[in-house]
This record gives structure tokens, C-alpha cells and sequence, in this order.
């Protein structure tokens, strides 16, 4: 039976904007694949990211080439080779779990190897802002177990500072988003350790990160912009001690798999994160999840709406997808 694809294109307003280093947004545009093969049907969303030189436009057209190849035929394992890693394959190949799953009348989970899946505990974001407005905005999340907190650069100790009088007993990851430079990193650091942060993620530029060998890292660091796929890894190995495996990078859950066992083999903590998206492109990373140090999946909460039926969240408390909604 013909397996046909649809592309759409959904925008979503985020509650109150969201703001990081690289600047401001009011909406989550994603990109939807569907993937239908008779009765069966399989979805995946992706977020095309500016950073990585992505529109919505550029990602609808590149799934759209393949249209012809899915209808003769091509399967997820040739997903792999006939498209590169990012946004494009992100959502072709999440829709062909959730139509596995779908077809086989069985789980993306199961499909996967993995048990029942089990609820985790999210991070909740802090967006950049200054020291007095992330103290605010973290006093209303202050009961939150783990915190996410954006950083820009110019000011962070202070931030930091803010936010850890504001939430004294939450857990901290910190985000620089490439916004430190080798000068700061030392100043920056200091701030962390002072306020118990657990984790920092990509402080440094990604074409300016081979520094890190070099500067004493007491919170671990955490790579990000500078790890997409598998293949990054051994670079990376002498400079980061966690990675960001997230599914818009990786090109889908399949390569996300292969590098949390391959990150998990060479002593890489591991944070599962997110692009600013709907519950869709969130489920399939609750499989990453399974595996992970640090879950930041909470994009379905900074929403103003969600799809339906979404994610259930209970406080910072992610349940796994209802198949009705993936997988």
C-alpha cells in the first residue's frame, strides 16, 4: 500500500514572548510531515531554527522533494542517507515511528527496545531578561524542582545572582547560548559555582569552543549549538563533559538514539532539550528522555496553547504521549 506525505505549517503564540541571546520571538512556527499509509497515520513536527541557517519555507520544500521517493517506497532506514541531519528529517522520521507504531499496532517505544516508558521531571525556562525581570519571572516558577536559566553575556553574574535569591531551593542549569567569551568564562564560572548550578550549557561560541580544554570547568559544561549528530562526538569528547542531544539537531529520533547510547558509551552526561514546539515534537524526545541526565522538554508550557490532546504535564512532571498524539 502507497504511503503518501502532507506538509503543513502551524504557528503558535508563546506566552509572554521568549527571549535568549541571539534575541526575541512571539511564536513557535513549526512544520508538520503527515505520513499515511490506509487507515494508518504517522506525524512529526520539527522547528527550523535560523541559527542553523533554517526557514519554515527551505524545511517545507525539502520534505516536499521527497515525495516521490516515500510514494515508491523509501523507508526510515533510507530516510538516513537520502536527507541530511536537521529540522527536514527531524519530522519525516518522527512520522515514520508514529506510523510504525501506528501500522504494527504496537509503540514507538517498543519499536525502539525500550520498556514501558516512565514520567520524568522537566526543566522550566528562565527567559534572558534583566537581573530584576528574571527574578520576577523565576519567583513565580520558585516551587519548580529544576530551572533553566537564559543567559546573554554582559551581566550574567548578576542574573544568576537574581535568580538564585529568587529560588533558593530549585536545581539551576544555566544556558549561555554562545554568549560568553574565553575573557568571561572564568568570571561567569565563579558566578555559577557561587549560586550551586548543576550544569552549564554551550558558553562559548561553537567555532570558538576548542578553548574549553584548557580552562578549569568545577560545573560541568554542556555542549549544544556544537553537537548535531554521532559524529561530533569525538571531537567534542576532550572539551564537554554533558551534550544536548535534541531531535531537530539530530535529524530525528533515530539518530537521537544512536547518539545517547554512543554519548552514554563514551561518559557524556546527557540532557534531552527542545526547539520551541508544540507537544508533537516533544513526544518522540520523551524516548531520549528514558536515558537522560537532565529532561528540558518543557516548550509545551511556555505555549500560550498546546495541541489536543498534548502533553500532560503535573507541575514539572512530564507524563509519556497518549498514542493519539504520537507514538
Amino acid at each position: 500500500m502507497t504511503v503518501t506525505l502532507e506538509v503543513a505549517t502551524d504557528s503558535w503564540p508563546i506566552e509572554g514572548g521568549f527571549t535568549i541571546a541571539r534575541g526575541s520571538r512571539t511564536h513557535a512556527n513549526v512544520v508538520v510531515a503527515t505520513l499515511t499509509e490506509g487507515p494508518h497515520r504517522g506525524r512529526g513536527e520539527c522547528v527550523p531554527y535560523a541559527r542553523y541557517g533554517e526557514t519554515v519555507e527551505g524545511v517545507m520544500a525539502d520534505i516536499e522533494r521527497l515525495k516521490a521517493d516515500i510514494e515508491r517506497g523509501l523507508d526510515r532506514a533510507g530516510l538516513q542517507a537520502a536527507m541530511p541531519a536537521g529540522a527536514a528529517r527531524n519530522a519525516l522520521d518522527c512520522a515514520f515511528w508514529d506510523l510504525e507504531a501506528k501500522r504494527g499496532n504496537t509503540t514507538a517505544a517498543a519499536l525502539a527496545g525500550l520498556g514501558p516508558l516512565v514520567a520524568s521531571v522537566t526543566a522550566f525556562t528562565i527567559s534572558l531578561g534583566t537581573p530584576e525581570k528574571m527574578a520576577a519571572d523565576t519567583a513565580k516558577a520558585a516551587s519548580r524542582p529544576l530551572l533553566k536559566v537564559k543567559l546573554g553575556g554582559e551581566g550574567d553574574p548578576e542574573r544568576i545572582a537574581a535568580v538564585r535569591a529568587a529560588a533558593p531551593a530549585a536545581r539551576l542549569i544555566v544556558d549561555a547560548n554562545e554568549a560568553w567569551s574565553q575573557e568571561s568564562f572564568a568570571r561567569n564560572m565563579a558566578a555559577c559555582v557561587a549560586a550551586g548550578v548543576e550544569l552549564i550549557e554551550q558558553p562559548l561560541p561553537s567555532d570558538a569552543d576548542a578553548c574549553l580544554a584548557g580552562l578549569e570547568r568545577p560545573v560541568p559544561v554542556c555542549a549544544d549549538e556544537s553537537l548535531h549528530t554521532s559524529a561530533d562526538l569525538e571531537r567534542l569528547a576532550p572539551l564537554y563533559d554533558a551534550v544536548n542531544i535534541k531531535l531537530d539537531k539530530t535529524g530525528g529520533l533515530t539518530e537521537a538514539l544512536k547518539l545517547l547510547a554512543e554519548a552514554r558509551a563514551r561518559d557524556f552526561h546527557v540532557m534531552v532539550g527542545c526547539m520551541l514546539g508544540t507537544s508533537l515534537a516533544m513526544a518522540p524526545a520523551v524516548l531520549v528522555a528514558q536515558g537522560a541526565d537532565y529532561v528540558d522538554l518543557d516548550a509545551p508550557l511556555l505555549l500560550a496553547k498546546d495541541r489536543e490532546p498534548g502533553l500532560v504535564f503535573e507541575g514539572s512532571t512530564l507524563m509519556p504521549p497518549a498514542p493519539e498524539l504520537w507514538g
